[in-house]
């Protein structure tokens, strides 16, 4: 019993390292909205006279920022704390700010009064996994001594489960057996999720018997998975295990298990069956924490129920606290989903009654929807407003523009989208989707307007974001008008190291019985 308490108490800190819910997620239906996402909220007023070094690390913005901020925290006020900054790792990560908060673990390291314990090299191996992928993690655990290597366990398999490698995470299961490490449930859970992602079901209940031979409890999560497995074949298996799940005296059947269930019967069209499971998770929620009702809420909408949306809805507002933006997109999301637009507007004019600042984040959600449906002007209408309210636009506001006017052939005002967005390009790993930039360029092609196609292309080519399908708008456009072509076309095409095909030579050939002229 004190080992299985034990091995408890060691699950329960390395889950949290990964930041996992306490209730375990429900499988997503295929139809169903995205779960919340996570916003890197500012701070209220009390965390930042709570936590200022959080607070002042939260503000950072540039890679390698972090070191320094701490040096200088620590030179004003004499020292720096471990639980300072173990609070400041915690709520970067919680902000998806890793590389920061891997900075600060590195400074850590390099201070030999601020040695860092066996699960801060659990959470170090986890960020240098977000930040520079699976094998530098894979390196920095075999450095690792055995205590530390025994909590950097789990978050390496996590890695090869993410990666979705089957082979590293078997083989990686068999090492910490053979070693004689802790193997708890949480690694058996990581196993089967691995193998449902993999749509390998039969090992999942390979999994299932090994746990019962070892006496390796299972949670509520192992079931919630076991039942997943099953629905592959048929309801009733699944109806086995849930009985058996309701039997077990250690499980507290909560909303996810019940959400897991509904997603299975909708799956077999046993909608009504899945309403009533739905209504079950409901009385399952916490009227303290607001965890769970953004899932129930995905899950009545993938069965069309509007009604059901807005119940969750309601109830989540009479949980304490203030509403996370994220909660309000996921509601729009919903309301959207089963084309419920009256409602999803009256939920966005909520949001902007009580927000205190205008997040693009949460009015995206309704101008993508404007524009999935044609209501070009009605996006437009929307980004104004913003506009005015303050917001500043983000990668994803400009694509969603960008489509529309590609869309509507308002081409002028999609290339000065393309160009707004190109500008962010710095701060952000995004690229503009391929079907709009070559859009753009057919429009040039068809119009057959060289001067806007050659300024289109050397834009493009700041980024480069060049392709040989735009060079062949280009030169056909150019064909198109009968006009002479740029005579440095060819060192753009060299430069950008366009690899050519036949149809590309015979558009050189065409373009070049026009007379030559000056660069583009």
């Amino acid at each position: 019993m004190a080992m299985a308490a034990a091995v408890a108490r060691r699950s329960r800190r390395l889950l949290r390292l990964l930041s996992s819910r306490p209730n375990p997620k429900p499988a997503s239906l295929s139809s169903c909205s995205s779960p919340s996402p996570s916003f890197d909220t500012p701070a209220t007023a009390g965390e930042r006279e709570g936590d200022p070094l959080s607070w002042r690390l939260l503000r950072l913005r540039s890679p390698g920022a972090a070191a320094a901020a701490i040096d200088g925290w620590a030179q004003e006020r004499g020292r720096v704390s471990r639980p300072d900054l173990q609070r400041a790792v915690s709520q970067l990560r919680r902000a998806r700010r890793y590389g920061h908060a891997l900075e600060i673990l590195s400074w850590m390291e390099s201070r030999k009064e601020l040695k860092l314990l066996p699960l801060d090299h659990a959470a170090r191996l986890d960020l240098i996994a977000k930040v520079h992928g699976t094998s530098q993690a894979e390196e920095y655990y075999n450095k690792l001594n055995s205590a530390s290597r025994e909590a950097a366990s789990f978050p390496l398999l996590h890695c090869y489960v993410a990666d979705r490698n089957v082979q590293k995470a078997e083989s990686f299961m068999a090492s910490l057996q053979s070693i004689g490490l802790p193997v708890d449930p949480h690694s058996f859970n990581e196993m089967m999720k691995l193998y449902v992602a993999t749509c390998e079901y039969e090992k999942v209940f390979s999994v299932i018997d090994l746990m019962k031979r070892n006496n390796i409890p299972r949670n509520a999560l192992s079931y919630n998975l076991w039942m997943n497995a099953c629905s592959v074949s048929d309801v009733s298996s699944v109806q086995s295990v849930f009985k058996e799940m309701v039997n077990d005296v250690t499980i507290e059947v909560g909303w996810s298990t019940y959400c897991t269930l509904a997603n299975i019967f909708k799956k077999h069209e046993l909608n009504s069956k899945a309403l009533a499971c739905l209504r079950t998770a409901e009385t399952k929620l916490s009227t303290t924490q607001r965890l769970g009702y953004s899932f129930v809420m995905t899950c009545y909408a993938a069965l069309g129920d509007s009604d059901g949306v807005m119940r969750l809805w309601e109830a989540s507002k009479c949980v304490p606290g203030r509403i996370p933006a994220a909660n309000y997109m996921t509601a729009i999301l919903c309301l959207i989903k089963v084309g419920d637009f009256d409602r999803a507007e009256w939920i966005f004019g909520s949001w902007e009654a009580e927000c205190r600042r205008h997040d693009v984040r949460v009015s995206n959600v309704l101008l993508g929807a404007y524009v999935r449906n044609g209501w070009i002007e009605k996006a437009e209408k929307l980004h104004l407003h913003m506009l005015e309210k303050g917001a500043r636009p983000n990668y994803k506001t400009w694509e969603i523009l960008m489509e529309g006017f590609v869309q509507s052939r308002q081409m002028d005002k999609a290339v000065n989208a393309m160009k707004k967005a190109l500008s962010l390009m710095k701060s952000c790993h995004w690229r503009p989707p391929l079907k709009l930039v070559e859009a753009i360029a057919a429009f040039f092609e068809e119009q057959g307007n060289t001067d806007d196609a050659s300024r289109y292309i050397k834009l493009l080519q700041k980024f480069n974001l060049t392709s040989l399908p735009l060079y062949k708008s280009v030169l056909r456009a150019y064909i198109k008008a009968d006009t002479v072509v740029p005579t440095n076309i060819s060192e753009m095409i060299a430069r950008d190291d366009i690899v050519m095909d036949e149809e590309m030579d015979h558009l050189i050939i065409r373009a070049s019985k026009i007379d030559i002229r000056g660069d583009v």
